[in-house]
């Protein structure tokens, strides 16, 4: 199976202990929070390599075990830019995965999100043989809720105090796609 995705402007891949100085200096390079959605820049004392080994055989692991599959995006150069994930990943009869998303704020409103985001929504119903792909997003996440739109997402509903952050229970809107979204033919 390739994991691995280039697009006009971006490398796309699971993340390996040689790319720890980029993830490294990703996480210094980022800026205080530009919303409520964006996160707390990581402490030096959290950005080791010790740490990082271990994220990484996290990984790994729940990549092995066809829970999820997470991408770090690089710029051509080798900066990492942020990531995207499909995750909780269900086989059987749903044959579904949660998107998940987030580009560092340095390089935000260039399209790189959307970039990413639509690649790795590809590489889901083609390489993992995904049948539905679902994001959960903030009723008060504009920029999120945009690119669901851009990407064709259909809005589906609000699930009422369905996920649990920054310590508060929150309803999130659901934007879905299949493959026939795509006009590809799911198989198994």
């Amino acid at each position: 199976m390739n994991l691995k995705i280039k697009t006009t402007r971006l490398d796309i891949r699971p993340l390996t202990v040689k790319d720890f100085v980029a993830w490294k200096q990703a996480h210094l390079g980022k800026q205080k929070p530009k919303n409520n959605w964006d996160s707390d820049p990581k402490t030096k004392t959290e950005l080791n390599k010790k740490k990082f080994s271990i994220h990484i055989k996290s990984l790994g692991q729940v990549r092995k075990s066809d829970l999820t599959y997470a991408f770090a995006v690089f710029n051509p150069s080798g900066e990492m830019m942020g990531e995207v994930s499909l995750m909780d990943v269900s086989r059987g009869k749903f044959q579904s995965a949660y998107l998940g998303y987030y580009i560092f704020n340095p390089h935000w409103g260039q399209g790189f999100a959307k970039e990413a985001v639509a690649a790795v929504i590809k590489l889901g119903f083609k390489e993992l043989h995904l049948h539905r792909i679902e994001a959960g997003i903030e009723p008060g996440n504009k920029r999120s809720l945009a690119l669901a739109k851009s990407l064709k997402m259909r809005r589906e509903g609000v699930k009422r105090k369905a996920l649990w952050i920054k310590k508060k229970w929150v309803d999130i809107v659901m934007y879905t796609l299949t493959c026939e979204d795509l006009g590809l033919t799911y198989r198994m």
